[in-house]
């Protein structure tokens, strides 16, 4: 399945709206020159000259009031257009708007909206919020009229295109097909939106393929609804339906395996699927040969699931004595796939002798991975299976950097260095891990990119009074990163190189540091690693590593990945602070230090999370015999998981095999970005080429032992 992507884009706003008609006379200039000054140094902004304010008011047929204020906004076509700042009381009424809504006390909500809406940058939040609530709402008509007036208003804004992406969505549910028909497509689109539109078209008769509607797929509601409907209509089938269930399955998420075999399989054969999943092994007792295809494909899943658990030799061998010859080969060869799937993530070192047994059948690029990482992890590594496995891989995932860099060595391994140079050098300008080892092993001395020509002051501004940046600013300097962040993303959609950079510029200058990396990394020949790789905090971070001899390019790397530099981050798991540590460990490495005057809530503050958490990066890289890679692994996924991980291995490998065989997901991303981070930061901090190679080195085998860290 694909995974949808979050697209986003720059649109227009109405920057303006009448303000008190009265008071359009010339002289009232003076004043409001004098209250533009005023609330634009307040903000931060650049005054707009007073000749500004009277042609856009005179263009709007008012004058601005004065108690207000207002912004200068510079449009594609030149200055000129303004928008005002509410009064006080209107971005009070805003905020408690929002509080409102998150109580859903709508009765409340309701209250502040006519004095909320007098905020012009902001007001159309609140407005959004009650108009969103309507919606959900089944107990009232819906209001089309506002809708659409509130979608019409802001079209080409965030919130307009949410808007009408939400009503999308009910409409849909509601059986409103035509109408969810005409309000696609959006510009930014989730899955639930994508599942709904393509739903809404199959029911009024436009064309929907099943490569369609398995692409927008995700576990979400409007999803499964929208796949069931295209079963029922046979636009998708068996098999469809059927590579789906088994990716699935493979991942061991049994409640959604579940509900795509109910698109699959009859009431009755889900009684049987029901009960295999239950108990796999009971089930297959006393079976015979299945009969039909159903009850093959639940045979066979049966069988994937002995993987688990630690009986799996022995399992392996009742598979082969009594069910190899009763099923088709290529059934078979997916359940010694899924046997080798299972050792490989538990890192088994017999994971590649079963994968090995799977033959030449396609997988999934999910198990095809796991399939190199298997072999990558062998004492003799076997390259001619390495290249195999990626050759058999989907074309898109094997031109990722990671498996064209393997693949090189594969070719090297096998004595065809021309070949390995030509994959190597493809991916040699990509800056990343795989980029910089392909450069490596090219003998090529790793360097920074020259620096692109500085942004100027004037594109910095045109980025300032972008409107969709400017909402995005005032909603982070909030507070409010859930309404900032997809505002600011939607904002720098479309945006070229050198606007990309000015509004990278612009978050460096708010002191929005996550925007300041994320953006840049947006741009495509114009590359500025002052701001990809941003320290800020003028060296305090720098000075806090250096107290206890850590290198500060490493503790740059980890918290560029840990939190982009937010001082306030919070983890879904609960992780705080730029350097994203949980209350317990916190408090462990509080005590230990013996910092006296520690307090929970003072996790976030600046000087203290970097003391806390460079402490505990220390004890964890001494605990790990100073091996950065396992250190890295440790911080991320805690040091008894890198001890545990390390025992596994049966002879020395390179860090980066040991890096590309973690079998946590989220901490193999992590160890390979900060990694690659630190080089960097290296280069940058000490202008002198840096070898990730040679700082990744070798991970040795070691005896598993308790870790004597939390």
């Amino acid at each position: 399945m694909l995974l949808a992507t979050i697209s986003a884009c720059t649109g227009a706003e109405r920057t303006a709206s009448r303000a008190n008609a009265s008071s359009t006379d010339a002289g009232a200039q003076p004043a409001v020159a004098k209250a533009l000054k005023q609330t634009d140094l307040r903000h931060g902004l650049a005054p707009l000259d007073t000749a500004d304010v009277v042609q856009v008011a005179s263009l709007q047929g008012a004058m601005p009031n004065l108690a207000a204020g207002v912004r200068g906004l510079d449009t594609p076509t030149g200055p000129g257009t303004v928008t005002l700042v509410a009064p006080e009381r209107a971005r009070q009424a805003l905020i408690q708007a929002r509080e409102a809504r998150q109580k859903k006390d709508w009765v409340a909500l309701d209250a502040q909206l006519p004095e909320a809406r007098a905020d012009l940058l902001l007001g159309a939040y609140a407005e959004y919020w009650k108009l969103y609530q309507a919606l959900q709402d089944n107990s009232q008509l819906t209001p089309e009229g506002q809708i659409r007036a509130f979608i019409q208003k802001h079209h080409g804004t965030y919130l307009g295109d949410r808007l009408q992406g939400d009503w999308l969505v009910v409409a849909t549910r509601a059986g409103n097909y035509s109408l969810a028909a005409s309000l696609g497509p959006l510009i930014n689109t989730d899955a639930t939106e994508k599942c709904s539109l393509l739903h809404a078209m199959h029911m009024t008769g436009q064309p929907v393929s099943a490569s369609q509607a398995l692409d927008a797929f995700k576990p979400v509601q409007a999803c499964w609804v929208m796949l069931n409907q295209l079963s029922k209509s046979q636009v998708v089938g068996w098999d469809d339906i059927e590579p789906q269930l088994r990716a699935i399955v493979e991942t061991n998420k049994t409640a959604v395996a579940r509900r795509m075999a109910s698109i699959l399989f009859t009431p009755a054969e889900m009684t049987q699927y029901s009960a295999m999943m239950k108990s796999p092994k009971n089930w297959l007792s006393g079976r015979g040969a299945p009969a039909t295809r159903a009850e093959t494909e639940i045979t066979t899943i049966a069988l994937s699931r002995l993987a688990y658990g630690d009986q799996r030799d022995a399992n392996a061998a009742y598979v082969e004595s009594q069910w190899a010859s009763r099923l088709p080969q290529q059934n078979i060869e997916w359940v010694w796939s899924q046997f080798g799937l299972i050792a490989a993530l538990n890192l088994d070192p017999n994971a590649a002798r079963w994968y090995r047994r799977s033959g030449t059948l396609p997988l999934t690029d999910y198990s095809h991975a796991w399939q190199v990482r298997s072999e990558l992890r062998q004492p003799s590594i076997d390259w001619a299976r390495v290249a195999s496995a990626i050759q058999r891989m989907s074309d898109r995932q094997a031109a990722e950097p990671v498996w064209v860099y393997w693949a090189g060595r594969a070719d090297a391994a096998r004595g065809d260095q021309a070949s390995a140079n030509k994959r190597y050098a493809s991916i040699a300008d990509e800056l990343d891990f795989y980029g910089q080892l392909a450069t490596d092993e090219l003998g090529k001395t790793p360097s920074l990119p020259p620096r692109p020509e500085p942004v100027t002051a004037a594109e910095i501004k045109q980025a300032r009074n972008n409107p969709g940046l400017r909402r995005a600013v005032e909603l982070f300097h909030l507070g409010w990163r859930p309404e900032a962040v997809p505002e600011w993303v939607f904002a720098v959609r479309g945006l070229n190189d050198r606007q990309l950079r000015a509004a990278a510029e612009l978050a460096r200058e708010e002191h929005i540091y996550d925007r300041v990396v994320n953006t840049s990394l947006l741009t495509r020949d114009e590359v500025d690693f002052s701001q990809r790789f941003i320290a800020p905090f003028e060296g305090k971070v720098a000075q806090k590593a250096h107290e206890i001899n850590l290198d500060p390019a490493w503790v740059y790397g980890l918290i560029r990945q840990e939190s982009r530099f937010i001082t306030d981050a919070r983890s879904h798991v609960g992780a705080s602070g730029l350097m994203q540590l949980m209350p317990a460990t916190a408090r462990w490495v509080a005590n230990k230090i013996g910092m006296s005057d520690f307090r929970p809530s003072s996790v976030n503050d600046f000087d203290t999370n970097t003391i806390l958490g460079t402490n505990y990066l220390s004890m964890v890289l001494n605990n790990l015999s100073g091996n950065e890679v396992l250190a890295t692994a440790g911080y991320n996924a805690g040091p008894g998981r890198s001890i545990s991980w390390r025992s596994t291995l049966s002879a020395p490998v390179e860090g980066a095999v040991f890096a590309e065989t973690i079998p946590f997901t989220e901490t193999r991303l992590y160890v390979k970005n900060v990694m690659s981070n630190t080089i960097y930061y290296s280069m940058m901090f000490t202008g002198k080429p840096q070898s990730l190679k040679q700082r990744l080195g070798t991970v040795t085998p070691a005896p598993g032992r308790q870790a004597s860290l939390p």
